[in-house]
């Protein structure tokens, strides 16, 4: 049984049935999705306004980490994926938007270019400079991001250039986000290298070695196709959409599991809800699993799309978007779709996603639609040549929606894992990663240690 139909239990659901070649048993699991939404998906979805279609969830997936993609090929995807059209991403500053300076996660690795941008003073530059000198912290326990980017970076380019790119990935601050629940490699790089810039230089080089392709690919036409495929190779026998699970009864080494009135027996289980969510079901016969779930936070995010009246596509500069550092303005981050995933059905008209919310700004996206139209689009008719109004618009919210990895959280996870029952698992983004791919590859993580349980290996069946 697996209790929620968004990608991590849609995927859970397929590894069950197709494990791989070499997976002993393949085809022979019976299982049902119990999905509370009308349709199956979860955060996959999109909005059709002004005659086109936009995204209003993940509009890619990061290729670095290849569980996504990979997916996508077995499906038989492989030929629709596609690279955005432009890499370029954009900062605001207090001189207007900005190309970030070369290197991953807007960790320069040219100190020149470092010296020649606009963005920052020379002393925050001197400051950023300064991590090729300073010594590495010696190894401790998990740490923010924060903490590790200002005393490596200092204040000024953590806040302007770091924080905007990584905390927005996951709606966190940066102070309050762990850097080994996030971006372990960062602490790997001051291990490895004594420096941030001399580690973001090293990975830089890897990646040109082995020949890295795009950092993001989409499927083309939408990522709907991926859970559109999941939904189709599961077949609809195996998924009940708009059956909202109640309860879960432990009963002896199987469960029973309660959804409008009908009870689903059951001999393992995998929650692939939010943690919230996943508290409310185990309450009952896993308290300690129930208190550690309540305590991974999470924050409310909404997506202002808007598309702009013909003629207005020129108006975009030759960018994916930009990022926003906390509090500068009422968006956090823009994509120019337009420019990043160009349509025909766009035409030559401007299409964009604004985010709002985030930790510490949450509000911003409590307020009311025609507001947040209003306050984006005059926002960036201030930074570039767009009329102060779209031709239209749509608001697309998301309460609770991104998990914090607050520091610690990853011993958090390994509690909430141990303290569930033999033959319960949880997956999805409350755990070990936010994006698509992270999902991916942990439901195929579950799907293993299920089938292992299923078959009687208590060792496999154990978090490793």
């Amino acid at each position: 049984m697996v209790v929620g139909g968004g990608v991590a239990g849609l995927a859970t659901a397929y590894r069950l049935l197709r494990p791989g070649r070499d997976a002993p048993g393949a085809g022979d699991v019976d299982l049902v999705v119990l999905e509370a939404e009308a349709s199956a998906g979860g955060k996959v979805r999109s909005v059709e306004l002004a005659g086109t279609r936009v995204e209003a969830g993940p509009d890619s997936l990061l290729a670095r980490k290849p569980a996504g993609v990979e997916l996508c090929r077995e499906l038989g995807l492989g030929a629709e994926l596609e690279a955005p059209a432009t890499g370029a991403t954009m900062v605001w500053t207090d001189r207007g938007l900005l190309p970030f300076p070369s290197g991953p996660f807007g960790i320069t690795t040219d100190l020149g270019e470092l010296w020649r941008w606009p963005g920052m003073s020379w002393r925050g530059k001197l400051r950023a400079a300064a991590d090729l000198v300073r010594r590495p912290a010696p190894p401790t326990a998990d740490g923010s991001l924060g903490a590790l980017l200002r005393r490596r970076l200092g204040d000024e380019a953590t806040d302007r250039l770091v924080a905007p790119l990584l905390g927005g990935l996951f709606a966190g601050d940066v102070d309050g986000l762990s850097v080994r629940a996030t971006f372990p490699e960062l602490e790997s790089w001051e291990r490895d290298h004594g420096s941030l810039i001399r580690g973001a230089r090293a990975a830089s080089r890897a990646a040109r070695d082995r020949g890295a392709g795009p950092v993001f690919l989409r499927l083309r036409g939408g990522l709907h196709r991926l859970t559109e495929a999941l939904t189709a190779a599961l077949g609809p026998d195996r998924i009940r959409c708009g059956a909202r699970v109640e309860r879960i009864e432990p009963r002896g080494t199987r469960y029973a599991v309660w959804s409008d009135g009908v009870e689903w027996p059951a001999d393992a289980v995998v929650i692939a809800t939010p943690a919230f969510a996943a508290a409310d079901l185990v309450e009952g016969f896993a308290p300690v699993a129930a208190s550690e779930l309540r305590a991974v936070p999470y924050v409310s995010t909404a997506v202002v799309v808007l598309v702009y009246p013909k003629g207005s596509a020129s108006a975009l500069p030759p960018s994916s978007g930009f990022v926003v550092p906390t509090g500068r303005l009422a968006m956090t981050a823009c994509t120019f779709v337009s420019r990043k995933w160009p349509d025909e059905s766009f035409g030559d008209r401007a299409v964009v996603r604004c985010f709002v919310g985030a930790a510490g700004v949450e509000d911003v996206a409590l307020e009311p639609e025609e507001d947040l139209v209003w306050g984006v689009s005059r926002q960036l008719a201030a930074l570039l040549p767009l009329p102060e109004r779209p031709e239209e618009a749509r608001v697309v919210r998301w309460p609770r929606a991104m998990p914090q990895y607050e520091v610690g959280h990853l011993e958090r996870v390994d509690r909430i894992e141990r303290a569930l029952p033999s033959g319960m698992f949880v997956v999805g983004q409350a755990y070990r990663g936010v994006g698509i791919p992270d999902c991916v590859r942990g439901a195929g993580e579950v799907a293993a240690r299920l089938r292992a349980h299923l078959s009687g290996d208590v060792e496999g069946a154990r978090v490793s």
